[in-house]
């Protein structure tokens, strides 16, 4: 895909919000300082790292004056990506996590999309992964009411994250748009209020962006009662703070909401704190159950995805169980082929 009369004057500010990533790190920050759109400032934000990750952090900010790094006290993604927020002074930002790593044209990419549609928010549809290194043959260049835009994060129909998009400095700005929130949907929250807010979203489908999937300790790899417990806020949050109210976004953010139920659940046995969290775990089997119906009727999801739920509704333990013995298997996977990717 190639662009016409790209203005380089625009900088774009990315954050990367760092704690723990010296494994990762330097193959996150090579790929930052290699890309082919050279007006950015970088801003990186150690939130207090017990690990090298601030020393390999200050080194890059040595030798490349783009670099900003920002030490301080461990708060937490959210608190550390707020941080970044505060500092960014250019026209574009982008989220970027410690642990992925970047194709060369990611920048250039994404702020062409977002200038030529003239959007105030752009996307890609698809991502490298480690499991999945095939670029995508036919790129095609759209522009999504922000209505279709936001139902298509919400559901999602693409990996879930505030990243792999760039935002309008402005945008975020001018709407109050934070991560704070509880850590663990942060992402969907931040995203889904930016689409909201958005003339209009450019959209791609050229993978520029790898998202890491052999990281062991990473929130989605590890189970954590706490994590289904914040996302469950999060999608609540956003459902009770709806700016765009159409039955099209009410509809995912149901179909959300029912997953995260879910996905507390798988949370809960997990780590085999059915006891433990006794009321949560039956209020998740009921929700489950009594809502799957609605949720498989109205939701725009795939025959795939509608089976999960039928699956789900029926078999909610069972189900998670299953899910749980799959999630190693793959994991173990995962693992094995990291080397591969450092």
């Amino acid at each position: 895909m190639t662009f016409k009369n790209l203005n380089y004057n625009k900088k774009v500010s990315l954050i990367i919000a760092i704690y723990n990533s010296e494994l990762f790190l330097p193959k996150l920050l090579n790929s930052i300082k290699n890309q082919t759109y050279r007006n950015i400032e970088v801003i990186l934000v150690d939130d207090g790292s017990p690990d090298d990750s601030g020393i390999i952090c200050d080194e890059f900010a040595k030798n490349d004056n783009r670099f900003i790094v920002i030490h301080k006290e461990n708060g937490g993604t959210c608190d550390a990506r707020n941080a970044g927020l505060k500092a960014v002074t250019g026209d574009y930002l982008m989220i970027i996590d410690g642990d992925d790593w970047l194709e060369e044209d990611y920048v250039e990419y994404l702020i062409n999309i977002a200038e030529s549609t003239q959007s105030d928010m752009a996307l890609s549809t698809n991502v490298f992964t480690t499991r999945d290194r095939k670029q995508v043959e036919n790129d095609k260049i759209e522009v999504w009411t922000n209505e279709k835009a936001t139902a298509a994060i919400i559901y999602p129909y693409f990996k879930l994250g505030p990243w792999n998009k760039i935002y309008s400095t402005k945008l975020i700005k001018e709407n109050n748009i934070d991560f704070s929130v509880p850590w663990f949907g942060e992402g969907l929250y931040f995203a889904s209020k930016a689409s909201q807010f958005a003339n209009q979203v450019g959209v791609g489908h050229k993978k520029v962006y790898n998202y890491r999937l052999n990281n062991a300790g990473s929130g989605l790899t590890v189970y954590k009662v706490q994590n289904g417990i914040n996302a469950l806020i999060n999608i609540k949050n956003i459902k009770s703070n709806l700016y765009i109210k159409t039955k099209t976004v009410e509809d995912a953010v149901e179909w959300h909401l029912w997953k995260n139920y879910s996905f507390l659940l798988l949370q809960i046995i997990g780590t085999k704190s059915e006891k433990l969290y006794r009321n949560e775990y039956k209020n998740c089997i009921c929700e489950i159950r009594q809502t799957w119906i609605r949720v498989f009727l109205n939701s725009k999801v795939n025959k795939k995805e509608k089976i999960k739920i039928l699956l789900c509704g029926l078999f909610p333990v069972s189900y998670s169980k299953l899910t749980i013995i799959k999630k190693k298997i793959t994991l173990k996977k995962d693992l094995n082929s990291i080397g591969e990717s450092l």
